[in-house]
């Protein structure tokens, strides 16, 4: 990832590191491109397990219903935990300087989980939902651990480019996994292989992609704040990293800009992770795609999100985080309703292709605002945070979608999301990210 220059333009951060901070030394071209590499290791789970493990789940383990519940279940409880025990986990690393630990933990053993998908015969399929389940939790809680080295490797001049190279690598990862994935589908009569072990093979794919990719991370990178608590047992650790958490949370209004921030991300990443999640679902229901088509699209927007994640983190460069963000969510907000309107597969690929240029935008420039406001000995617990507000309402845009389409259409139902950017949007116009840098350098708990 390229390091933006700092620059004197009104509104952009300083470029002198924060008091406190946990950086003796810049961080080497090997550790940020070790950082960056993880996202490309964890996103052919993104791709691989939205299309051919879903399929392969609902199609040939669990057919019908019991596949459609597995899989949604599966999702919603994967979520709710990871809420709940990011902040707690990420306290703990932060106490014992253990996140490079923490991130090889739930990495590695995330992506043993997803190779044993295609491992295990279809004939146990509770254990595959199981294994599913596990797969995804450690997926998200891997995050708290990798984002926290973010606030380490860069400062307020690299944050912008740093976070937006991190998903454009993901992009790019994620993308080039499915299309091999999709490549071994599609040539399994010339290879002798029935559609299922090819299935089957695709997923042990995905875990070893996922493994091999997390590996350099895993061995470059180091926590570069202190212990507080290294020769506690960690039994007491993690009593005093739930006490840290809670200790946060009656203090948290010493990061009031955080916090704001915080409830403005919860309410419009739901708006648009749930359109994100439903855009197939819109497909198939308003423009009868088939999946073929789906795949292509998918496969486009992956590729297609790559420089617009590069654009959005230069374009915060220029303009500054905040700006940049609003910018996003305006874009967003056009998206949801220019979708009400949509009633051809070609106007669907145009809308996918915009999608592109601001999905990834918005998550690397949040991710950068959030490293911004974050106290430096804390990162790991702060987005632990982070993680919990992108999970804790992750269940209610879903229904309202469902419920709205339901009773009014699929295009009744993108339109209603649009609630969720604007009040999103709202709120996060409100947040101060000058003073929510000096909080995080002042405040101690």
């Amino acid at each position: 990832m390229a390091l933006h220059r700092p620059g004197a333009r009104a509104g952009r951060m300083s470029a002198s590191p924060p008091a406190g901070s946990p950086r003796p030394r810049q961080a080497s071209p090997r550790e940020i491109a070790c950082w960056v590499l993880y996202d490309w290791a964890n996103s052919a789970w993104s791709t691989i397990s939205i299309t051919l493990l879903i399929y392969y789940l609902r199609e040939q383990v669990l057919p019908g219903d019991a596949g459609r519940r597995a899989w949604g279940w599966g999702i919603g409880s994967s979520y709710l935990c990871a809420a709940l025990l990011s902040p707690v986990l990420g306290a703990l690393a932060d106490a014992r300087a253990a996140k490079r630990g923490w991130l090889a933990v739930t990495a590695l053993s995330g992506a043993l989980c997803a190779a044993c998908l295609g491992l295990v015969p279809p004939a146990m399929p509770w254990l595959i939902v199981g294994l599913f389940v596990c797969a995804s939790l450690m997926f998200e809680l891997s995050f708290s651990f990798y984002n926290g080295f973010l606030p380490e490797l860069a400062d307020e001049t690299q944050l912008n480019r740093l976070s937006a190279a991190g998903f454009a690598a993901g992009y790019l990862g994620g993308g080039l996994a499915l299309a091999l994935a999709i490549l071994l589908v599609q040539l399994a009569p010339r290879l002798q292989l029935d559609p299922r072990t090819a299935l089957r093979t695709c997923l042990v794919f995905m875990g070893l992609w996922w493994a091999g990719f997390t590996l350099p991370a895993v061995i470059v990178l180091r926590d570069r704040s202190p212990p507080r608590e290294a020769n506690l047992p960690w039994y007491r650790a993690a009593a005093a990293a739930v006490g840290e958490v809670a200790r946060t949370l009656r203090h948290i209004r010493r990061y009031s800009m955080l916090s704001l921030f915080l409830l403005g991300f919860l309410i419009y990443n739901e708006g648009i992770q749930t359109v994100l999640s439903q855009a197939s679902n819109f497909a198939k229901d308003a423009l009868q795609m088939t999946a073929g088509e789906l795949g292509l699209l998918v496969l486009a927007i992956q590729f297609a999100s790559l420089p617009g994640a590069l654009a959005v983190g230069k374009l915060a460069d220029r303009l500054g985080q905040k700006p940049a963000l609003m910018l996003c969510l305006t874009i967003w907000a056009m998206l949801l309703i220019a979708g009400f309107f949509v009633t051809r597969k070609a106007e669907f690929w145009v809308l996918g292709m915009v999608v592109s240029l601001v999905m990834g935008g918005t998550q690397s420039v949040s991710r950068a605002i959030m490293g911004v406001m974050t106290p430096p000995a804390r990162t790991a617990e702060f987005f632990g945070f982070f993680s919990l507000s992108s999970k804790a309402t992750s269940m209610v845009g879903p229904v309202v979608y469902v419920e709205v389409s339901q009773w009014q259409g699929p295009h009744a139902a993108i339109l209603s999301l649009l609630a969720f950017v604007l009040a999103g949007w709202a709120i996060a116009a409100r947040v101060d990210v000058r003073r929510g840098r000096a909080q995080a350098q002042s405040a101690s708990l």
